[in-house]
């Protein structure tokens, strides 16, 4: 019998109770990994970790991860952070206490700590929940699902659970089909018509089609579930080896699919069976792109779906203001999110984002651009293609993204032109404003 009749064989000898979702959900641990640099997003992460950058007009990227989490039934959660971990954790203590520890529920908060005998900070994703280890034990769960905490998209993780569960996985992978063009970019995994993974590879170069779609291919999200036994044995062994990178995309994923049940999760729409809505904002360009995508008529993520709403901390802002209706001075936004406490006096907006507690004063014009909170525009000023630091001012007459090479002067300019203006560039006080 070869190694994939065994697996397969063993699939349904284990003890699939609890049976129903809800039993399910509470004996599963959520660690979500928001310890990560960010270092593609420039400036944008020179004071805060990636997860923390403010994203859609009024909520941190974290803030996907959290609220897919609590909306799936999923309650108890760990963060695991590192690098300038502050304004993460700020926002985390601000608008995520509201789950009940008496009952179970809890966001956790783990900052690196040098728990292990080489006092060393995080080396990897697997070495970040090695140094957790007994922590994790603590919490005694059936299931172990691992998150990213830096991407954006709403997903419902009990289905992908269940799935986990039901086909008896040592670890299922979560991934959603690319063009094979793309797919470079990404874990890539080969599966079978029943989705078992039959191999893994980091950014290929020649990446693995998906069976009967020679166009396309499965790329890893970065979301996994585990059944504990097999996490924490797995764990030992890889912090073990001298050789490991202690990454569970480079090194756990495909040293262990050999040898154990890996299953792949398609994360797609159920009606249309199409891709659903995932981006990695990583980079300036995703980021700005992400954000754009939100002023199309119908985007495909919907921020107003009340059935899956989206949760954040949220200072108490009035409504956002829209002034004056003089020709030339008339205050208004197009294709445009504007959140609360928002001015715009005078100005015009264009398909942009204009962050909470920012206003653009009279004749000024905004396009394509992402402005982050508490920004102040001054009058005259035109600004295409940016994206503007939280509570930068802006001074009157001021141009970006006009010129290229005249902005790269004082900003950060992009392979995609794409401007990005920090308070630093502009020659101000950073901490002259409250907190990031």
């Amino acid at each position: 019998m070869d190694s994939g009749s065994v697996k397969q064989s063993q699939k349904g000898a284990q003890n699939f109770e609890p049976r129903t979702a809800t039993e399910m959900t509470r004996k599963t641990l959520v660690l979500i990994l928001a310890g990560g640099e960010g270092s593609r997003l420039m400036d944008l992460t020179k004071w805060r970790a990636k997860p923390a950058v403010p994203i859609c007009g009024k909520y941190r990227i974290i803030d996907f991860a959290l609220s897919n989490c609590v909306n799936s039934g999923l309650r108890k959660i760990t963060v695991l952070t590192q690098y300038k971990s502050h304004s993460l954790l700020r926002h985390l203590q601000r608008g995520w206490s509201f789950l009940r520890a008496e009952i179970g529920e809890f966001v956790e908060l783990l900052p690196a700590q040098q728990r292990t005998a080489e006092k060393a900070w995080y080396k990897g994703t697997a070495d970040a929940l090695y140094q957790n280890i007994d922590i994790m034990r603590s919490h005694r769960a059936e299931y172990v699902i691992v998150l990213g905490g830096d991407h954006i998209y709403t997903m419902d993780y009990t289905k992908m659970l269940i799935q986990h569960v039901h086909s008896g996985a040592d670890f299922t992978v979560g991934c959603i089909e690319v063009p094979k063009e793309e797919a470079s970019s990404f874990g890539v995994m080969a599966v079978q018509d029943d989705m078992q993974i039959s191999s893994f590879t980091e950014k290929p170069e020649n990446p693995e089609p998906m069976p009967g779609k020679p166009d396309s291919a499965l790329a890893s999200m970065g979301i996994y579930v585990f059944s504990t036994r097999f996490l924490y044995e797995t764990l030992k062994e890889d912090a073990s080896n001298p050789a490991s990178s202690h990454d569970f995309g480079k090194d756990i994923i495909p040293a262990k699919i050999k040898d154990s049940i890996a299953m792949a999760y398609a994360f797609a729409d159920e009606k249309t069976g199409e891709p659903s809505f995932w981006r990695d904002v990583g980079t300036l360009e995703s980021y700005w792109k992400t954000n754009m995508e939100l002023c199309d008529i119908e985007p495909e993520l919907n921020l107003y779906d009340q059935e899956w709403p989206i949760w954040t901390y949220q200072t108490q802002s009035p409504p956002a203001k829209f002034i004056f209706d003089d020709e030339g001075r008339r205050g208004e936004a197009i294709d445009s999110l504007v959140s609360g406490g928002c001015i715009i006096s005078g100005a015009r907006v264009k398909r942009s984002v204009i962050s909470s507690g920012t206003t653009i004063e009279s004749y000024s014009h905004v396009k394509d651009s992402v402005i982050l909170p508490k920004v102040k525009i001054g009058k005259n000023c035109r600004i295409t293609k940016a994206i503007i630091d939280k509570s930068c001012v802006i001074p009157d007459g001021t141009v970006i993204g006009e010129d290229l090479d005249e902005d790269r002067k004082n900003y950060h300019v992009s392979e995609e032109g794409i401007v990005l203006v920090t308070p630093g560039m502009l020659g101000q006080d950073l901490f002259s404003f409250e907190g990031d």
